[in-house]
């Protein structure tokens, strides 16, 4: 959260081992579940059409970007596995972005020493690995 408000990004962390397929990233039909909760109560939500959601096999995993994370792949104290995501938009400058990445890899190496890290940058054009 902290890297998130410093740069004014969404910064999302998913429990991979929850994913059914792979994470997509697209404009939301209105008809994709998304279980959430309101109060203590479980409920499914539908996002708006052409709203923009991470998604996988079973249904949205994350509202409004990467903003509003449903409860399917929440990390929790258990999770072994998981993936962050850092979202950008122009006009934000790439070197802002890495430095944000930097300060996640940071966090989570103090955080869990020994853990595998892999960093990624994603573009329209492709994927390419990071140091970290």
């Amino acid at each position: 959260n902290a890297v998130s408000l410093r740069y004014a990004i969404p910064v999302g962390g998913e429990n991979a081992g929850a994913y059914a397929g792979a994470p997509h990233l697209v404009r939301a039909t209105g008809s994709e579940p998304f279980e959430t909760t309101k109060g203590d109560a479980p409920i499914t939500e539908r996002p708006h059409p052409g709203e923009v959601i991470w998604r996988d096999e079973l249904g949205v995993t994350c509202r409004r970007w990467n903003w509003r994370q449903g409860k399917r792949t929440r990390i929790e104290t258990s999770t072994t596995h998981m993936w962050f995501v850092l979202e950008s938009l122009d006009p934000m400058p790439n070197t802002a972005l890495m430095e944000a990445g930097k300060e996640i890899i940071d966090g989570l190496s103090v955080l869990s020493p020994g853990c595998a890290i892999e960093a990624y940058h994603l573009t329209r054009s492709g994927m390419a690995p990071l140091e970290s």
